[in-house]
C-alpha cells in the first residue's frame, strides 16, 4: 500500500511539474513578478501529496529527518529505506533455545531490573514441603515365589509334574491340575510405603502371604485391605506382597521352599522400596530391616518355610498368622523355641482350632509360656493363642478376627512396647 502511495505521489508531482512548465511558457517575460507567483504556487502543488502521504503512514518526521531524506538516491528502494523485519528477530535458531533467544533480545538494562513484586498484606510463613501420600505399586522380582521350576520338597518331585500338549502344571493336594502359565506364572509383589514412613527412624518390613483363591489387587488390596492396615497403624513399616498361586486352591511356596528363598527376596525389594518412597539412597537401610512375616490360610506353608530355611535368621522379629494353622506344625514350634527376642501370634477360628490346639500343647511341652489375650503390649518372646468367635467367618478372617483389622491391631501392640519399637517406631516425625 505505502509503495501505491509513493507511487501516485510520484505521479502528481509529475502532474503538478508539467502543469507549472505550461504556466511558465506562457508567462511573458515583463511579468516577472506574477511568473514567480505561479512557481511558488506549483511547488506548493507539488509538495501536499508528499506530506498527505506522511501523515497516512502515521508519522511525524523532524526537521532533521525530512533533511535527512531529501538526500535519498533515485536509486534507493523501498526495501532500503524499509527493511523487512528478519525471521531471527522473533525465533529461536536452529543452534539455540527459545530461552536463549528471549535472554538475547532482551536489552541489558531491562535484563538486570528485579522483578516487579506486588506488596501483600498476607503475613509471610516458612515454606514447608508437599506432604507425601501413600505409595502402593506392583512390582515384578525374579525372587518372588513364582514361576518355580524346582522340586517340591515335601515329595522331592519336580514341582512342575504334569505335562500335556506342550504345557506344564502342577497337580495339587486335592487333585485338580493348574497350569503354568495360568496359575505359577505370576512374579509380581504389591509394596505399600504410607505416607508416614520415615526412613531416618527404625522400621520394619511386613512381609504377607496371603491365602488360597487370591489374587494381589482383588483380594490383599481391596478385599483384605492390607496396605490400609499398614498405613493406619502408625508403626514404622512398610509391606511386601508376593503373588503365590493365582486365583488357587493352592498353598505351593514356590521359590520360599529354597535354601535362602526369603532372604534373596527381601534383598532384592531394598531397591524397590527405596525408589517407592522416594529415596533411592535409602535401599540399604531397607535391605537391612527386620522383618514380621504375616500369612493368612494357605499362607502357612511360605511362612513356615521361611522361617525353616529362609535365611534372614533372627532379623524375623515377629509372627502373626491369621487361621492358618494348617499343617508344618515343627516348624513354626523351633523358631518359637529358638527365638525367644521375638513374638508369635496365632488366631484361630473352629477351622484351624485341632491343629493350634496341637501347638500350644507341643510348646507347653517346651516350658513356652502361653498368653490367650492381646490386652497388653506385645513384649519378647510373647506367644498368644487368640480363638475367635465362631460367627467369624474364614474368608473375612483379614479384617474381621477378634477385632477389626487384626494386622493393624498386631503392629499397634508390637509398637507400644519399648523393645520392640526400637525397630517398629511410631510415626511421629523425628527431630531435626
Amino acid at each position: 500500500m505505502v509503495r501505491a502511495q509513493f507511487q501516485t505521489s510520484d505521479r502528481a508531482n509529475q502532474s503538478a511539474s508539467a502543469v507549472g512548465a505550461r504556466h511558465a511558457r506562457a508567462e511573458s517575460p515583463p511579468n516577472r513578478a506574477g511568473s514567480d507567483r505561479r512557481r511558488r504556487i506549483a511547488i506548493l502543488t507539488a509538495c501536499i501529496p508528499l506530506s498527505l502521504v506522511l501523515v497516512q503512514c502515521g508519522q511525524a518526521p523532524g526537521l532533521g529527518q525530512l533533511a535527512a531524506n531529501s538526500h535519498a538516491t533515485a536509486e534507493d528502494s523501498f526495501d532500503d529505506r524499509f527493511p523487512r523485519s528478519q525471521f531471527g528477530d522473533r525465533f529461536a535458531s536452529a543452534g539455540e533455545s527459545l530461552e536463549q533467544r528471549q535472554a538475547r533480545s532482551i536489552p541489558a538494562a531491562q535484563a538486570e531490573r528485579p522483578p516487579y513484586q506486588v506488596a501483600s498484606l498476607t503475613p509471610t510463613v516458612p515454606y514447608q514441603p508437599p506432604q507425601r501420600e501413600d505409595q502402593t505399586t506392583l512390582v515384578s522380582l525374579k525372587n518372588s515365589a513364582f514361576p518355580y521350576l524346582g522340586n517340591n520338597p515335601v515329595s522331592d518331585e519336580p514341582f512342575l509334574n504334569v505335562h500335556k500338549d506342550g504345557r506344564r502344571g502342577h497337580r495339587a493336594y486335592g487333585g485338580r491340575v493348574y497350569w503354568q502359565d495360568q496359575t505359577y506364572n505370576d512374579s509380581r509383589v504389591l509394596m505399600h510405603v504410607p505416607q508416614s514412613f520415615d526412613i531416618r527412624r527404625p522400621g520394619v518390613i511386613v512381609v504377607f502371604f496371603h491365602g488360597n483363591g487370591a489374587t494381589l489387587e482383588r483380594d490383599v488390596r481391596d478385599r483384605q485391605l492390607v496396605p490400609q492396615q499398614i498405613s493406619d497403624a502408625g508403626a514404622n513399616a512398610v509391606l511386601l506382597a508376593p503373588q503365590l498361586a493365582v486365583d488357587a486352591a493352592d498353598s505351593s511356596a514356590g521359590k520360599f521352599w529354597q535354601p535362602g528363598g526369603l532372604k534373596r527376596f527381601v534383598a532384592e525389594s531394598a531397591d524397590h522400596l527405596a525408589r517407592t518412597y522416594g529415596d533411592p539412597s535409602a535401599a540399604k537401610t531397607f535391605a537391612s530391616m527386620p522383618v514380621i512375616i504375616v500369612g493368612y490360610s494357605g499362607g502357612f506353608m511360605p511362612a513356615a518355610w521361611s522361617l525353616e530355611v529362609g535365611g534372614l535368621g533372627n532379623r524375623v522379629r515377629g509372627v502373626f498368622l491369621l487361621d492358618a494353622v494348617y499343617g508344618e506344625l515343627e516348624k513354626f514350634a523351633s523358631w518359637i523355641e529358638n527365638n525367644r527376642s521375638g513374638f508369635f501370634v496365632s488366631a484361630y477360628s473352629r477351622h484351624t482350632q485341632r491343629h493350634d490346639e496341637e501347638l500350644m500343647q507341643m510348646l507347653t511341652e517346651k516350658g513356652i509360656a502361653l498368653s490367650g489375650d492381646m490386652d497388653g503390649p506385645l513384649r519378647p518372646g510373647s506367644v498368644v493363642f487368640l480363638r475367635t468367635a465362631d460367627a467369624v467367618t474364614h474368608r473375612d478372617y483379614v479384617t474381621r478376627a477378634w477385632t477389626d483389622n487384626p494386622i493393624k491391631e498386631v503392629l499397634v501392640k508390637m509398637a507400644a512396647t519399648p523393645a520392640l519399637a526400637k525397630f517398629a517406631a511410631s510415626s511421629t516425625p523425628a527431630k531435626r
